[in-house]
């Protein structure tokens, strides 16, 4: 039978990322190539004693239906922790739980992207939401980075050349693919042109508690006067992404219609998840928790640069990251990225080519990004030895 698929999806691709972690299912390949917590970040003892004791005490509330916004204890919890991170006012803005921070971003480009409307991103970006704002046919135009974060420049003369522009996208925090973090300065700059060019922002913040050197910075929904930017985050890089819970702080309107979309996708998420990341947002001492993260990334994101720095090519430049999961690398101009990333994965260490987190992945890039949080130190030795070989067989010492 010929399958006739809507226009939205027509074009619409499996993620790359996902595609290269198939390969990493071979116990033989080293990967760099994915995005998740180090196995010894996760609370396993917590989440066990949590789930023994769900079982015995609250069997029904776990395994019923409940409400779509998200389970109330949990909800009082996040709205707290945001109020005092400022990124949750309680007379402006409301909380809805989501099945991961991935259904935040695609939630908030259901509700407001048309067809043919615009979304500004930086570029690279995380693909995950690349994809979700492509679904509803929108144009997505990539903005450039540089070490202070998107480019201001550029993003003001997108918006003044296109008036239709209806989101932006942003990663101010660690950014995935880059690890940059947004300057201050640059975070009020975009707030200020949201504001002139009357455009929403969506602040994507999975890894800002994840800062192991360096002084926080705050948030863009910190600055929120006007009720334009829809933050939102998860329990997947602190406390474990399989349990699929993450969150949105943002205006009541725009949550009552989050609500109204989730319910035609999955009514609510996993009463069980809920009720553990609740339980560990009330019980455990989430700031002892995050240090003893913040040391782990540290310590395994000092590693992977030493080892860089020692096996790779002199030729290859790469980010230093203050948080966050990733390094981003570049060869040298004119080199073949992807020829590069292939001979990787033909021995066995496995990296994501740039273009995988572009607007469009068939322009050409002289990057590809490394996770440093989930392989063991030895595979972070062995692995970048490796890549470090085939760096300078191909682009010199």
């Amino acid at each position: 039978m010929e399958y006739i698929f809507s226009d939205k999806l027509s074009n619409l691709k499996a993620s790359a990322i996902r595609e290269i972690l198939k390969v990493t299912n071979d116990p033989s390949v080293i990967s760099f190539a994915a995005g998740s917590p180090a196995p010894n970040a996760f609370p396993v003892e917590d989440i066990k004693r949590f789930l023994c004791d769900i079982m015995d005490n609250e069997p029904i509330t776990a395994l019923q239906y409940s409400i779509t916004e998200g389970y109330p204890p949990l909800r009082e919890a996040v709205k707290k922790r945001m109020q005092t991170q400022h990124n949750y006012v309680p007379e402006k803005d409301d909380i809805v739980i989501t099945t991961g921070g991935q259904q935040s971003v695609e939630l908030a480009c259901k509700i407001f992207l048309n067809e043919g409307d615009i979304a500004v991103c930086e570029s690279p970006s995380f693909v995950g939401s690349l994809n979700s704002a492509k679904s509803y046919n929108a144009k997505l135009v990539g903005i450039e980075l540089d070490e202070e974060g998107i480019r201001a420049d550029i993003l003001e003369k997108t918006l003044e050349e296109n008036r239709n522009v209806k989101l932006m996208y942003l990663i101010p925090n660690f950014h995935n693919p880059t690890g940059k973090c947004m300057s201050l300065e640059r975070r009020k700059k975009v707030y200020e042109l949201a504001q002139r060019y009357n455009v929403l922002i969506i602040e994507d913040n999975p890894y800002g508690d994840l800062r192991f050197d360096g002084e926080d910075i705050p948030t863009i929904k910190s600055m929120d006067t006007d009720g334009r930017v829809i933050y939102c985050s998860s329990f997947s890089k602190i406390v474990a992404p399989g349990l699929r819970v993450g969150f949105t702080s943002t205006a009541p309107e725009i949550t009552a219609k989050m609500v109204a979309c989730k319910q035609a996708s999955d009514v609510h998420t996993t009463m069980l998840s809920q009720m553990i990341c609740a339980r560990f947002l009330t019980e455990c001492d989430m700031d002892a928790h995050l240090t003893r993260l913040r040391a782990i990334y540290r310590q395994k994101y000092q590693l992977m640069a030493d080892c860089i720095e020692k096996e790779f090519s002199s030729k290859v430049t790469f980010t230093k990251p203050q948080g966050g999961l990733f390094i981003w690398a570049t060869v040298p101009e004119g080199a073949d990225v992807l020829e590069f990333c292939n001979r990787a994965i033909a021995e066995k260490v496995a990296v994501v080519p740039g273009n995988a987190f572009m607007t469009d992945d068939t322009l050409p890039t002289r990057c590809f990004r490394m996770n440093f949080s989930t392989p063991t130190d030895d595979q972070i030795r062995e692995g970048c030895a490796i890549l470090g070989r085939i760096s300078k067989e191909m682009f010199g010492e």
